[in-house]
């Protein structure tokens, strides 16, 4: 009995992708995933997520990771269908995967609508959707180190050109960036989320 976990991240950022990865393992393996020492991304070390990233592809059965854009989020923002645009692409990862069952961390207030959206988009009847499915199954916790690690090495990239800190609009040094870039170019980057509150303040034309 195949087993699936998925979660995404990124999903605050200004800039960069939004990740959604999914794993599916044999159920009796489950438990070797907490041998690993496997727990929520957010619980972990950088160091410790990559450790654990190359562990767990090697005992998975099969993993699918996709990276949005920050333009189809743009669109989807414009839409009001970010919601919609996560429960897609988790869809999508259900289809390559083909699982008996699949654990989804819910980013809808309401898990159970949001599960069967992408049970509905799958055309797959065994989606558990849950809020902080990341700490509660340690199949979505796996899912969510692969996220982390995919997301974190797309910054790191970007970090190789441009001084833009964590991509959060809590991090002033990210803030500075798209700041000083927008002023300088008068355009913005095509990894900046055009459709967040701190680039539509950056945007307006009285900000220059």
């Amino acid at each position: 009995m195949q087993i699936c976990g998925i979660d995404d991240a990124g999903r605050g950022s200004m800039l960069g992708p939004l990740v959604i990865a999914g794993i599916s393992i044999e159920k009796k393996n489950i438990r070797k995933l907490s041998a690993l020492g496997v727990k929520d991304s957010k619980k972990l070390t950088s160091k410790r997520r990559e450790e654990l990233y190359k562990k767990i592809l090697c005992l998975v059965d099969n993993h699918y990771v996709a990276k949005i854009s920050p333009k189809s989020i743009d669109t989807s923002v414009a839409k009001h269908g970010l919601n919609q645009l996560e429960a897609k692409y988790m869809a999508k990862v259900v289809t390559k995967l083909n699982p008996d069952t699949s654990f989804v961390d819910s980013c809808d207030v309401n898990p159970k609508r949001f599960g069967k959206e992408i049970s509905r988009l799958s055309n797959n009847k065994k989606i558990q959707s849950y809020h902080h499915a990341d700490s509660r199954f340690v199949v979505v916790s796996a899912a969510s180190i692969l996220a982390k690690v995919t997301r974190d090495r797309a910054i790191a990239r970007l970090r190789k050109e441009h001084d833009l800190g964590s991509g959060y609009p809590s991090d002033t040094k990210t803030i500075d960036f798209v700041k000083k870039y927008y002023k300088k170019q008068k355009i913005m980057p095509i990894f900046v989320r055009k459709s967040w509150k701190p680039t539509k303040k950056i945007l307006d034309k009285n900000y220059l």
